[in-house]
């Protein structure tokens, strides 16, 4: 293990977007997110409405989430092979047909989970390459505010598209909701096919795309510093996942099932407040010092559920848990580091196919246990195994001079 290089310089938010290209990526991705916050909430609404399932509703819920297992595990290569335009770009436009079929309403439950799921395969592979090209565009401490700012978008255009889409599904109905997503998609399709430069494929091809894609998975998590922060993106947030997966059968367990889109933003608005403070106010140095207390804060709010709070009182701890997401922005340059610029596309990939499978396996978990008791002991349950995780992990999680000290005995060990 090598030490750490010391924390860049601190820039600003103004710097980041001075480049381009950085806000034509930025505008496709503000436009992916809010498509998929509207596909996502009306496919769990309406699967829940038919079915009065808790586990049904959080596999539709994460229905876009647990295809990144086959995705990582198949098609990763392809995120160094091919041209980072053509596969961001291809990818929307197949999400468009997608959600077009779930418009016109002809699908049971069982069918439309189904399409959803293979049809969100090669996504992984599109999420990898945005990713990976993020890191060309923005150098220093602008790729990690850059990395805020992709992270402030999820969080506010999650608030915009939960509260959009309550009153779209209200005024339109759920299947009238998701043309929205069906525009969404070809537009983000048109604007980073004009507007973003042409680039080739970052590696070379080396044999067959599934094997390259085992190979060199296997090949980074062998690497104790890139396995060690992967685990530590991974856990503590997809188990607070797991209290999402049953927040709309908690909604309506209280008595108020349309305070479901609240809550839901709430968690948004507590991302988009942690990323912006922290990315603001914090310095580089301090953001990676501050990883581990941000961390506890993911899972700390959650255990107030097991008192059954309403609806304003849930949607400010689910803020608070949001809020603690920006620990991450800490572990953002030491991850950069710890991989081969070779297969960096690859590397990012990975990080996001274990996020997101594991945050699909963890609300797939809350909702199953949502089935066999009261949703908010769910939640709660969620919450405390998130904290569990975080200590479990404190030693990566830990401020950067312990970090630091930790690899340089390690290395003067001959390790």
């Amino acid at each position: 293990m090598t030490t750490p290089q010391a924390a860049p310089a601190r820039a600003a938010y103004r710097e980041v977007f001075a480049v381009g290209e950085f806000r034509v990526l930025f505008a496709g991705y503000t436009l992916f997110l809010g498509g998929e916050t509207v596909k996502m909430l009306a496919l769990s609404v309406t699967v829940y409405a038919g079915t009065g399932s808790s586990l049904l509703a959080a596999l539709a819920y994460v229905a876009g989430f647990l295809p990144y297992a086959l995705g990582g595990t198949l098609l990763l290569a392809y995120a160094d092979r091919w041209p980072p335009r053509a596969v961001m770009a291809g990818y929307d436009l197949v999400r468009a047909a997608v959600a077009a079929v779930l418009a016109a309403g002809l699908l049971p439950p069982a069918a439309t989970l189904v399409l959803v799921l293979v049809a969100g395969v090669p996504g992984a592979v599109a999420a990898a390459a945005r990713s990976a090209l993020l890191p060309d565009l923005l150098d220093g401490d602008r790729y990690v505010l850059g990395r805020a700012v992709f992270s402030m978008a999820a969080g506010g255009t999650q608030v915009l598209g939960f509260a959009a889409g309550g009153l779209l599904i209200a005024a339109l109905g759920p299947y009238g909701a998701l043309w929205i997503t069906v525009a969404s998609c070809l537009l983000s399709a048109a604007l980073l096919r004009l507007r973003l430069a042409g680039r080739p494929g970052r590696g070379a091809a080396t044999g067959h795309a599934v094997r390259q894609t085992w190979r060199v998975n296997r090949a980074l998590l062998r690497r104790p510093a890139v396995r060690s922060l992967l685990l530590a993106q991974w856990l503590p947030p997809a188990l607070v996942v797991g209290a999402e997966g049953v927040l709309v059968p908690y909604a309506a367990r209280i008595g108020m099932p349309d305070s479901a889109g609240l809550l839901f933003a709430a968690v948004a608005l507590g991302m988009l407040a942690g990323d912006l403070t922290i990315g603001r106010l914090v310095t580089p140095e301090r953001r990676e010092r501050l990883a581990g207390p941000l961390a506890l804060l993911l899972g700390a709010p959650l255990l107030g559920f097991v008192l059954s709070p309403g609806p304003v009182t849930a949607a400010l701890l689910l803020a608070v848990s949001g809020f603690g997401v920006a620990y991450q922005l800490g572990l953002a340059r030491r991850f950069l580091e710890a991989v081969p610029e070779a297969h960096r596309g690859q590397a990012f990939g990975l990080a996001l196919t274990g996020t997101m499978t594991s945050q699909g396996l963890f609300a797939a978990g809350g909702g199953a246990l949502g089935e066999v008791t009261a949703p908010g002991l769910a939640v709660g349950a969620a919450g405390a195994a998130s904290l569990l995780a975080v200590l479990g992990l404190w030693r990566v999680l830990a401020p950067l001079a312990a970090w630091e000290g930790t690899a340089s005995c390690a290395q003067a060990g001959g390790r």
